[in-house]
């Protein structure tokens, strides 16, 4: 705090105060060079794109995003990514709050419960923002053979004293695994024990005899589930979901849509098998500048085809697509590419100062 003192002439308050002016303007002009200098520094530094375990789809697509935008958006704008591996979509929603990540990838539910402060997460994440939608989250409940009924998701409700992984304790796979059983009325918690564990570390388990079931919500053809049907064949079931199971998980978010996989996706798949899929959705903080999530937008949707040729998840992606399953509001930046794009942009994809049309001059 500034304090007053009272000049014992004019002289030497003229004296004191021009002293006072030079202390000042030194202050000033080395506060302004550590500014520049931290600007320059935080420029130079590649924003955090948070994604997943690395059993999944989401590292390896992280990492695809990074590298194309060191090779495309470093040199001549400045701006790149850099992915790192998380316990998933909770952990994501917590590090973009904190501003540990710029970048999030996260299932489509948890952009829900996270701009509405919903399921499990308390308080409405209020500085995040909308940049996609990408590829199809696919449910992957495997369970052994020999305990399947009807291959639905109701036979994991008639497991009793089984073990089972529902994923990482805390990830996005776990709290959506639980979220359908109970949707579903499965009473899971009395009926099964449980696991907790990454995806490969599951489909170990399953292999080892140590757990009946395990979930794997991830893009296709998930690594882990590949390395299950390569070594248990049939002797494990993919379960599917009946029209009525989907129709009352999607009565609160209506979010999922059937999903097929094509004979071949996985080894020893010899016919055509269905299960449900979710959008996962690529958010940013809100504090992120215009033109650089502009930039990351753009350049995602015109290097969809490199990013197909490195995971095989990102051919479900289609740009008229691109804002289906996005809860918070679309970030400036990328509601300008998706304008320049002819994209209709929905209601509730608009903060208030974003109208869909620009206002005349």
């Amino acid at each position: 705090m500034w304090k007053h003192h009272r000049p014992e002439s004019d002289g030497l308050q003229i004296s004191g105060l021009s002293r006072g002016l030079k202390r000042l303007v030194v202050a000033m002009c080395a506060s302004a060079l550590l500014t520049a200098c931290s600007e320059e520094l935080s420029a130079n530094r590649p924003y955090i794109l948070t994604t997943a375990t690395v059993g999944g789809a989401y590292y390896p697509i992280g990492v695809a995003m990074a590298t194309i935008s060191k090779s495309q958006l470093q040199p001549a704008h400045n701006v790149s990514l850099s992915a790192i591996s998380s316990a998933g979509s909770l952990e994501n929603v917590k590090l973009l709050r904190d501003n540990e990540a710029q970048f999030a990838i996260i299932q489509g539910v948890f952009a829900a419960w996270a701009w509405n402060g919903e399921g499990p997460i308390r308080n409405p994440q209020t500085e995040m923002r909308s940049v996609s939608a990408m590829w199809f989250n696919v449910e992957h409940f495997v369970l052994l053979t020999n305990l399947v009924k009807d291959g639905t998701l109701s036979d994991f409700g008639q497991l009793r004293g089984e073990r089972v992984v529902l994923g990482a304790r805390n990830s996005g796979a776990e709290q959506t695994g639980r979220y359908i059983l109970e949707q579903l009325g499965i009473d899971y918690e009395s009926a099964m024990t449980f696991g907790y564990m990454g995806y490969e570390a599951a489909a170990g388990a399953m292999q080892d005899g140590n757990v009946v079931g395990i979930n794997v919500p991830a893009g296709a053809p998930a690594s882990a589930i590949t390395q299950a049907f390569a070594q248990m064949g049939n002797r494990i079931t993919l379960l599917s979901f009946s029209q009525e199971e989907l129709d009352t998980l999607n009565s609160r978010y209506p979010l999922w849509d059937w999903y097929d996989f094509a004979p071949g996706t996985y080894p020893n798949q010899t016919e055509t098998l269905r299960s449900i899929a979710s959008p996962n959705v690529l958010v940013v903080r809100d504090d992120i500048p215009d033109e650089h999530v502009y930039l990351i937008t753009k350049m995602i949707w015109e290097n969809l085809g490199t990013m197909q040729d490195i995971h095989a998840a990102t051919k479900d992606m289609k740009f008229e697509a691109a804002l289906k399953g996005l809860a918070a509001p679309l970030h400036p930046g990328a509601l300008r590419y998706y304008r320049e794009r002819g994209l209709e942009i929905p209601d509730h994809l608009l903060l208030a100062e974003q109208p869909d049309q620009p206002q005349d001059q």
